[in-house]
């Protein structure tokens, strides 16, 4: 086993598609002594993207830890899907960095993606360098970058030297000297913006030293405040040196106590080569070691039965995991991706924009549909956000956020499990809202509950975005303690069933946004009055019991079907703006705002999902080919009309 180095920092990679960030990453490794040569995304010799998809398609799909050695450190390098039909995948990594790099290209520049990425990372408050990526191709222009970053990404960026010869195979990045007049008045200027004392001696006149210039570009690097940009080319190695060596000086070590609680995060679950589960996990505090009980949430627990973590020659088995180390463990079939192990109070929280598309799966077999169930339930383990779930028809569903992700699915089912599937068209999806409060109870030892146990709940509706919230209001001698051992996990059960049964609505959509109260139970006895009197209770029958009384209620509270909605963002030429608004008033999208920036217009507004894939048709000639589309989910509105069933 070998010995867990003490300093660690996990970095993070992140890119527009096709931006060079696995070629960084690979380069990276070959500077860090960890490969002889770099792979390449072409000829599939990568070390991170290793789903033959991924080496098919030359792109990310699932997040990858590669380490190296870096002085005293040991650098986790996370490389991560570029493609926004992957946001999730991304999100589930930005909870678990110290730093992170944000590659751009010296050509194509800032891309729709690049500005998703980095207010995540801003939002986060993640220590973020910028990489200017292929300076050697035709049309590189550093300082056309830089000039877009500063008015859509941020304009706290400080250019840490220049390019020289662009565009060819010689370019090359040198950067700047501390001492270097011109660099030093550059970067007082830029740190003074967040430097009151820095500002005032620059005001008077004060020469600012080397070593003030260096200590205050790295603390405000370290608190997101300033994000420096290099320039380089991946494929040729120019300038990737320079950024190596600024790993050390301008981003932050892990922290944590060894001797802390547990306290760690899961981003990452996959199927080992025996089918079993290896979740990846990032330590915040305190050590774990094989055999540990760790506790998961919703009353879940396992003992990891191996621990790994990435090393010279790959992944290797160690005794113990400490604070700051990604690591994997073994033996844990409960764990599922986005879980907290232990006492998690960091506040870098994932947070998930819903999808907003699902669509059926069939197979092409009928004898297979068992084996594509099977296969779904394990792919929801390693992303629960695609939502499995059976349809009115019967046929399993998923839930998605673009197509280029239904086929990522399609092709996983076919190579990992020999499933030949087909999807429907995907169709928009919908939530529920209850319109109104609605209460039920179902009581034992009466017509209409043949099951041992009462239940009573009040269904009303609670504030938008706020999910399901679920009430206990009945006293501790109600509840068949014998059973369940204390109110908590009786009520933790109960609320399982509930979810469950809100899972499909009057309309066949989930319902979200409710407060669920638990006001009457009772259990039986063999020597309790004629009301309660009978068979034991058992956990069976509350199981039974707990969604028709919910349904029950969900029908005397009405729903309100609601449709997705998106704050779209397009930049357009100046003089396709007004064509645009009008296309968009048609659409029925509720303006926002529009801003001029130089000589492109920017438009935002709420639009519906449902009409996203045809403005994003339309752009093109509406542009002249120049637009720019971005969006977001943005909420939930009321459908106007009659309101959609599931599944018709």
């Amino acid at each position: 086993m070998s010995p867990a180095p003490a300093r660690f920092l996990n970095l993070g990679i992140l890119a527009h598609v096709d931006a060079g960030k696995t070629t960084l990453t690979e380069r990276l490794l070959h500077l860090g002594g960890a490969i002889d040569e770099p792979g390449s995304v072409d000829s599939g010799t990568t070390r991170t993207d290793t789903l033959a998809l991924e080496r098919r398609r030359g792109i990310t799909i699932k997040s990858a830890v590669v380490s190296f050695t870096l002085g005293d450190r040991r650098i986790n390098v996370v490389d991560t899907p570029g493609h926004p039909d992957f946001i999730a995948e991304v999100e589930r990594v930005l909870g678990v960095l110290d730093g992170a790099i944000l590659v751009l290209s010296a050509v194509e520049g800032v891309q729709p993606q690049t500005r998703i990425l980095m207010r995540a990372l801003q939002r986060l408050r993640v220590p973020t360098l910028l990489f200017v990526n292929k300076i050697d191709r035709v049309g590189a222009d550093l300082d056309r970058v830089v000039a877009a970053v500063r008015t859509r990404l941020s304009p706290d960026v400080l250019v840490m030297g220049q390019v020289r010869r662009p565009g060819s195979r010689a370019a090359e990045f040198c950067v700047s000297r501390y001492d270097d007049p011109a660099f030093a008045e550059r970067a007082t200027t830029t740190l003074a913006e967040h430097d009151d004392r820095l500002l005032r001696g620059y005001v008077d006149g004060a020469v600012v030293s080397d070593r003030r210039l260096r200590t205050a570009i790295a603390a405000q690097t370290t608190a997101g405040l300033l994000h420096p940009v290099f320039a380089g080319s991946a494929a040729t190695g120019a300038g990737v040196g320079d950024l190596m060596a600024s790993l050390s000086t301008l981003l932050p070590t892990a922290s944590g106590q060894a001797d802390d609680a547990v306290s760690a995060r899961v981003f990452k679950v996959e199927r080992g080569s025996g089918g079993e589960k290896v979740a990846y996990l990032r330590m915040l505090r305190g050590t774990v070691r094989p055999r540990q009980l760790l506790e998961l949430p919703g009353g879940r627990s396992g003992k990891p039965s191996a621990l790994e973590t990435y090393g010279d020659h790959g992944w290797e088995l160690v005794d113990r995991l400490g604070p700051g180390t990604i690591g994997r463990i073994h033996g844990m079939p409960a764990v599922r991706v986005g879980d907290t192990a232990g006492d998690v109070h960091d506040p870098a929280e994932p947070q998930f924009p819903p999808p907003t598309l699902e669509a059926a799966v069939q197979t092409t077999r009928p004898e297979d549909g068992p084996a594509l169930r099977s296969a779904l339930a394990q792919l929801a383990d390693q992303d629960p956000l695609i939502n499995v779930h059976v349809d009115a028809s019967g046929r399993p569903t998923v839930s998605l956020y673009g197509r280029v992700q239904q086929e990522v699915l399609e092709a996983t089912l076919a190579d990992e499990y020999g499933v030949q599937a087909r999807f429907a068209d995907a169709s928009v999806l919908h939530i529920e809202r209850p319109s109104g409060i609605g209460t039920a109870v179902e009581r034992l030892n009466t017509p209409s509950n043949p099951y041992q146990a009462t239940i009573g709940l009040r269904i009303e509706p609670a504030d938008p975005g706020t999910g399901i919230r679920f009430v206990v209001a009945v006293p501790a001698r109600d509840v068949p303690l014998y059973l369940y051992g204390d109110v908590a996990r009786f009520a933790a059960t109960v609320e399982q069933h509930i979810r469950g049964a809100l899972a499909a609505g009057l309309y066949g959509w989930s319902v979200t946004d409710c407060v669920v109260t638990l006001n009457e139970v009772a259990y039986s006895v063999a020597d309790g009055p004629p009301s309660k009197r009978g068979p034991r209770s058992t956990a069976l029958d509350y199981r039974k019991v707990a969604p028709v009384v919910c349904g029950q209620a969900l029908r005397r509270a009405g729903t309100q079907v609601c449709e997705p909605v998106l704050r779209v963002s397009l930049e357009v030429p100046e003089d396709h703006a007004a064509a645009l608004q009008s296309v968009l008033g048609r659409m029925g999208a509720e303006p926002v705002g529009q801003w001029q920036t130089g000589v492109l217009a920017r438009i935002e507004a709420r639009l519906v999902a449902a009409r996203l894939h045809e403005l994003q048709h339309q752009l093109p000639d509406l542009t002249g080919g120049e637009g720019v589309l971005q969006y977001r989910f943005d909420g939930y509105q009321p459908v106007h009309g009659r309101p959609p069933r599931r599944g018709e």
